[in-house]
């Protein structure tokens, strides 16, 4: 048990304020051997500044990199700005069926992101657009159809793999039904399992033929499928990812200080449901406190034989396994 619990910061990957990470932060990373971090625009003022903080956090960690994330879409979800990282929205790509311009535009923001020192990009969305009202997804879309969508995740996965970075197909179970923005509140959408299976599914299956590294779910509710919000949902995370998609890699919250996780209770409590219902890693904003306590609650509900520690094994040795395939990339 001892060897676990100096573990349990590798499911964690948290983010920071400002320009430069604080003594705090940092603290933090050592402190609770945090996994990864994620980084947001104000961390990326400039390539230059990106690469700074890339190094002095991957400074920390020695021979094992943490995952360095962001959110890289294209369009309004670019945190880099500027050429050669940012590029298009994929709505743009999608609309014209330009598949070419995007491997080209996505090809060189991958090589660059690669460059300076970032090896997750928490693309491709694998969301179909069909509610207009969803401002959310505006613009981040690659069309409002299976068809139109699914070429350009298998492409978004591969030049990934080619490039050195890994993959993360979101919002599972599918995002582009709802009207509701997660950051305000928890989404909804009425699609049953039949219909997810037809419409949904698809370009998240491509994804994981394509061989994407991780899935992310949303904060969302599908009471068609489950009663309980799919970040706290066994059936969604353990049996629709791991048994209908057979995919085994890891599978990372959204953030979770986002509203739209509310219904799960306070942040421990959020941690430790969406653990308990399959996910492997669980992702913070830029709320440092928040991070903090939610890995303290954790802790102790692993002390108290809330979780499973077959089940943090587990989870640790999927996070292990990814993090090798960064080690052997970078070796070649």
């Amino acid at each position: 048990m001892f060897e676990i619990i100096k573990l349990i910061g590798q499911l964690f990957i948290v983010g920071f304020l400002g320009e430069t990470p604080s003594k705090d932060f940092l603290d933090f990373l050592v402190g609770r051997q945090i996994g990864g971090v994620i980084l947001f625009e104000d961390n990326c003022l400039t390539h230059q500044k990106a690469k700074e903080n890339i190094q002095r956090i991957r400074l920390l960690y020695g021979t094992t990199a943490p995952f360095v994330a962001i959110d890289q879409e294209g369009g309004r979800i670019c945190r880099l700005k500027g050429a050669p990282a940012e590029f298009r929205a994929a709505y743009v790509y999608g609309r014209n069926g330009e598949i070419e311009h995007f491997k080209e535009d996505y090809t060189r923001a991958a090589v660059f992101m690669e460059s300076l020192g970032i090896n997750l990009n928490l693309a491709p969305v694998c969301d179909i657009f069909l509610n207009p009202e969803n401002q959310c997804l505006i613009d981040r879309c690659f069309g409002k159809s299976v068809e139109s969508v699914t070429p350009f995740v298998e492409q978004t996965v591969r030049i990934s793999k080619s490039s050195g970075l890994l993959s993360c197909l979101k919002h599972f179970p599918g995002l582009g039904a709802s009207s509701i923005d997660p950051h305000r509140e928890t989404a909804m959408a009425k699609y049953d399992l039949l219909l997810w299976e037809q419409r949904e599914k698809v370009p998240f299956a491509a994804g994981v033929q394509s061989g994407a590294d991780m899935i992310m779910t949303t904060h969302m509710r599908v009471p068609n499928i489950d009663a309980q919000i799919a970040t706290g949902s066994h059936k969604i995370v353990s049996t629709m990812i791991r048994q209908s998609l057979s995919f085994d890699g890891p599978v990372i919250t959204d953030d979770l200080t986002m509203s739209g996780a509310s219904p799960l209770g306070h942040i421990g409590q959020r941690a430790v449901a969406a653990f308990n219902a399959g996910h492997d890693i669980l992702l913070f904003g830029q709320d440092l406190e928040a991070a903090d306590e939610a890995y303290t609650y954790f802790l102790k509900a692993v002390q108290r034989g809330e979780i499973s520690q077959r089940q943090i094994e587990l989870s640790l040795e999927r996070i292990a396994g990814i993090k090798f395939k960064l080690d052997s990339h970078a070796l070649r």
